[in-house]
C-alpha cells in the first residue's frame, strides 16, 4: 500500500469529483492521503474532508505565497491542531521564486508556524523554493531540528540539492518526492533521490500539479502516487515493494498515525 503525505483534495479540480478521487485511490493501492492546507479561510474545509473520510488526514497552516491573507498566531495553530484529525503544521517556509521584495512577513510566518509545531508537538511541513538558505537557517534558529526539542517534519516537493537534503535530514527531517523526480529534465534531483535513504523517504502528489510520468499533462490526483513509487523503487534498484513499505512506516512515524 502507498501514502499520499501530501496534496491539496479540497482544490475545486478535485473536490467537485471526490467519489472518484477516493476509488481511484483504493485502485491504485494508496490507502490514505495528507490534505495540506494553504490558507486559513479554506481550512475548514480541508479539516471537513478528513472528518468525513476515515483515509484522509489534514493539516493546518498558511502557505509562503499568499501575502494578503489572514496571518494566525501561535495560539490559533496551536488551539487548531489539537484537533485528532489534523497530524501536521503546514505547509509552511519560504519562497523566494514566486515573490520579491521585503519577503520578512514570509519569515516571520514561517518563524510562527515552527513554534506552534514545537508546542502542538506536531510536524512540520515545509515549503522551500530559492531559499534554501535561509529556510534551513530559521529552522535553526528555532530550533525546529529534533536534536534541539523539536519535531522536524518533511521538506515536501523537495527539489533542491543533495547538501540541502543532508542538512534537512540531519535535523531529523524528512524528504517528501514529487511527480517531478519522474521527469526527464530532473536529472539532478534523480541523483539526490538515489542519495536519500529510504528511512528517510516519503511519497506525494502535490495535487492537482505536477502529475507524474506517464499521467503528466493530466489533473494530478492521489492515485498517481503510485507512479512516483514505481519511478523511486527503478531509480534505486530496489522492489517496488521495499518504497512502499518504507515511505508508509515513515509517514505512520512522522505523523503519529497508528501502524
Amino acid at each position: 500500500m502507498f501514502i499520499d503525505s501530501h496534496c491539496h483534495i479540497n482544490f475545486p479540480e478535485l473536490s467537485e469529483r471526490l467519489p472518484e478521487i477516493l476509488r481511484k485511490m483504493e485502485e491504485n493501492q494508496v490507502s490514505h492521503a495528507l490534505c495540506v492546507s494553504v490558507t486559513m479561510p479554506e481550512f475548514p474545509q480541508v479539516l471537513a474532508l478528513a472528518q468525513s473520510h476515515t483515509n484522509i488526514y489534514a493539516s493546518v497552516g498558511v502557505h509562503p505565497d499568499y501575502e494578503d491573507t489572514e496571518e494566525p498566531d501561535v495560539d490559533t495553530l496551536v488551539r487548531l491542531a489539537a484537533h485528532p484529525r489534523i497530524v501536521a503544521i503546514g505547509e509552511t517556509g519560504l519562497d523566494y521564486y514566486r515573490l520579491s521584495g521585503d519577503l520578512e512577513w514570509q519569515r516571520q510566518r514561517f518563524r510562527t508556524h515552527i513554534r506552534a509545531s514545537r508546542e502542538s508537538r506536531k510536524p512540520l511541513i515545509i515549503h522551500t523554493r530559492s531559499a534554501s538558505e535561509d529556510t534551513l537557517r530559521i529552522l535553526h534558529e528555532e530550533k525546529a531540528g529534533t536534536a534541539d526539542g523539536g519535531v522536524a517534519g518533511v521538506m515536501h516537493c523537495f527539489t533542491e540539492s543533495l547538501p540541502v537534503a543532508q542538512a534537512a535530514m540531519s535535523m531529523g527531517f524528512y524528504i517528501s518526492f514529487s511527480g517531478i523526480v519522474t521527469f526527464k529534465s530532473a536529472k539532478d534531483l534523480q541523483a539526490v533521490a538515489r542519495a536519500v535513504p529510504l528511512e528517510r523517504m516519503l511519497i506525494e502528489t502535490d495535487a492537482p500539479y505536477l502529475a507524474p510520468v506517464p499521467m503528466r499533462g493530466k489533473t494530478n490526483e492521489p492515485g498517481f502516487v503510485r507512479h512516483v513509487a514505481e519511478f523511486l523503487a527503478d531509480l534505486k534498484g530496489v522492489p517496488l515493494s521495499a518504497v512502499a513499505e518504507a515511505t508508509t512506516h515513515n509517514f505512520r512515524t512522522l505523523f503519529g498515525v497508528p501502524h
